[in-house]
C-alpha cells in the first residue's frame, strides 16, 4: 500500500512540474487567417511536437471577435492582422502574408500571371466573416486613392468555403491571405496582387494579456520569439 501511495505522489509531482514548465495543461489559440499552409500551421505543429501533453484548442474568428475573446479570457492568445495598442496586452510581430486575388478560371484577369491594384476597377470583392475585412478595405483605400478606381466591396456572413462558391459562380472576386493557397477549390485560381513596388502584404501580430500566468502560454510565446526574433514595429 505504501509503495502505491509513493508512486501516486511521484505521478502527481511529475504532473505538477510538467504544468509548471508549460509541458502540460491547456492552451487556447485564436486566429484570423487560413491554416492550410504557412507560418501559423508550422508554428502550431512545432509547438505540439515539443509539448505533446498540452491540450491545444483553436478558435477561428474575425479580428474584432478575437480581441473580445482575449479580453474575456476565452482564449490565451490571438494571432491576427494588425497591431493593437493596449496597456493590458502584450504584442509580438510574427509574420506577414501576401495578399492574393482569388478568381474564377474564366475571369478576364485569370489570363495574367500578376494582377495590379488598378486592374480591380469595376470588380466586386466578396469578403466573408472570417476575412480581415477592415485591413483589406484599408489596403484598398491606400492603394487606390480615387474612390472611382476602387472595386465594390460586398460583405457576406458566410465561411471561406461559401465565399469561394460565390466566386466560382461568377459573382465577384476575393482578396485572400497567401496561407489560403493550400485550400484548393475546383475552378478557382490565385494571382499575385502588386503595385509599383511589388507584392502587397499584411503584417500579423500575436496578442495576449500580460497577467495571464498560463505556463503553456509562456512556452508558446517562447517558441514565437525563437521563430520570429525581430523587434515589434508599432504603427504610428
Amino acid at each position: 500500500m505504501s509503495r502505491l501511495i509513493l508512486e501516486q505522489l511521484d505521478s502527481l509531482l511529475i504532473a505538477s512540474r510538467a504544468h509548471g514548465y508549460g509541458e502540460a495543461g491547456r492552451l487556447s489559440v485564436g486566429f484570423s487567417t487560413s491554416m492550410s499552409i504557412g507560418d501559423l500551421r508550422a508554428t502550431l505543429a512545432e509547438f505540439k511536437r515539443r509539448t505533446p501533453q498540452v491540450e491545444l484548442s483553436t478558435f477561428e474568428r474575425s479580428r474584432v471577435r478575437l480581441m473580445r475573446a482575449l479580453r474575456s479570457g476565452t482564449i490565451d492568445i490571438a494571432i491576427a492582422p494588425g497591431f493593437s495598442a493596449s496597456c493590458s496586452q502584450g504584442s509580438l510581430q510574427v509574420w506577414n502574408e501576401r495578399i492574393l486575388i482569388l478568381l474564377d478560371k474564366d475571369h478576364r484577369l485569370a489570363a495574367r500571371d500578376i494582377v495590379n491594384w488598378t486592374d480591380l476597377h469595376g470588380e466586386t470583392v466578396i469578403l466573408g466573416r472570417q476575412d480581415p475585412a477592415s485591413q483589406i478595405e484599408d489596403l484598398i483605400v491606400s492603394k487606390l486613392i480615387a474612390r472611382d478606381d476602387r472595386p465594390k466591396i460586398e460583405r457576406h456572413d458566410v465561411s471561406r468555403d461559401i465565399v469561394k462558391s460565390l466566386i466560382s459562380m461568377g459573382l465577384g472576386i476575393g482578396l485572400v491571405m497567401e496561407s489560403d493557397i493550400g485550400a484548393c477549390f475546383s475552378g478557382l485560381d490565385y494571382r499575385e496582387l502588386q503595385d509599383g513596388t511589388g507584392p502587397s502584404r499584411i503584417g500579423f501580430y500575436a496578442h495576449w494579456l500580460k497577467d495571464n500566468d498560463n505556463p503553456a502560454l509562456k512556452r508558446f510565446l517562447s517558441l514565437l520569439s525563437e521563430r520570429y526574433p525581430f523587434p515589434i514595429a508599432a504603427p504610428e
